[in-house]
């Protein structure tokens, strides 16, 4: 089979540790250097961290444009260095006269597709450089702002500390690809005069996979658990069943009929092997579907009914 030793591992990530972490002692279970992940967890967050292995690395792409959910809670009442529990508070501005309609308002405006400046402390690169790097080596970082979409924005839950001075607002987030949850936190508590930072953050969903589905890493160490590539692309694509001469065609990469869908498909022959992701695509006046991504090989077919 194509994706033998190959897949996708949902990890639910532990506080503390960073993304990187996680992929280093993943090598380590699964026996392999090839292993990336689909989307950075700073390490103060937990939830689901899509790890892929071998060819299921080829996957990842795809899955960091998904759609993410996260649950978080918002503090008040102080800045910090990073914009979340683990920086410095470095001011002070009480949020004892906001109001919840005060917070409604603002979550509303940070509602759609907005303009986001990411942490100073992020990992983006500028001019090669990770930007949290250039500010622990005392350079002044300016990250130019960027277009990203929020979904949707809903309050759960808002609480006034006892001495009324800060308030925490447990928030669920579904967002597009390149939001920083903890910029939406120090954004908010811009509009509201306040200043605001992270105090907890989990993802609970990147695209169609769960946080319900997701393994510890020492679970995953006592039992080496996976979604192979077959089960793991047609959950993220349509499918289109293709039969064996198809198959061996798109394995040498030559098209097929077209799919009629402007959408990448997942083609697979009706056994579920995943044989590769396809697009449509028009030459010389004639609309094909081309192989974008081939995962099988001639001896996987090899046997297979049309």
């Amino acid at each position: 089979m194509a994706d033998a030793h190959s897949g996708l591992i949902l990890v639910d990530k532990p506080a503390g540790w960073t993304s990187h972490d996680v992929v280093s002692r993943t090598r380590k279970i699964a026996g392999t250097r090839k292993v990336g992940h689909a989307g950075t967890l700073d390490p103060m967050a937990t939830g689901i961290l899509v790890i892929g292995f071998n060819k299921a690395t080829r996957l990842l792409t795809y899955i960091v444009d998904t759609t993410k959910t996260y649950q978080a809670t918002i503090r008040l009442g102080h800045n910090t260095t990073t914009d979340d529990a683990d920086g410095e508070i470095v001011r002070t501005r009480y949020a004892n006269a906001v109001t919840a309609q005060d917070i409604n308002r603002a979550v509303v405006d940070h509602t759609g597709k907005i303009q986001q400046v990411p942490s100073a402390v992020s990992a983006i690169k500028i001019g090669g450089k990770r930007a949290y790097q250039r500010v622990r080596d005392g350079e002044t970082v300016d990250i130019p702002a960027r277009d990203v979409t929020i979904y949707r924005f809903d309050v759960q839950a808002i609480r006034r500390a006892d001495d009324g001075k800060t308030i925490e607002i447990d928030v669920e987030i579904d967002c597009g690809a390149g939001t920083y949850i903890r910029a939406l936190a120090r954004d908010i508590g811009e509009q509201l005069q306040t200043g605001g930072y992270l105090t907890a953050l989990r993802r609970i969903a990147v695209g169609p996979y769960r946080v319900d589905d997701a393994v510890t890493l020492d679970n995953l160490a006592e039992h080496f658990t996976y979604t192979g590539i077959s089960k793991a692309a047609t959950k993220l694509f349509n499918t289109r069943l293709v039969t064996t001469a198809q198959a061996q065609d798109l394995v040498h990469g030559r098209r097929i009929a077209p799919s009629q869908t402007e959408q990448l498909q997942a083609a697979t022959l009706p056994n579920g092997q995943m044989i590769a992701l396809i697009a449509d695509v028009e030459r010389g006046g004639t609309l094909a579907a081309k192989p974008e991504l081939v995962f099988a090989t001639e001896s996987d077919i090899t046997g297979a009914h049309p």
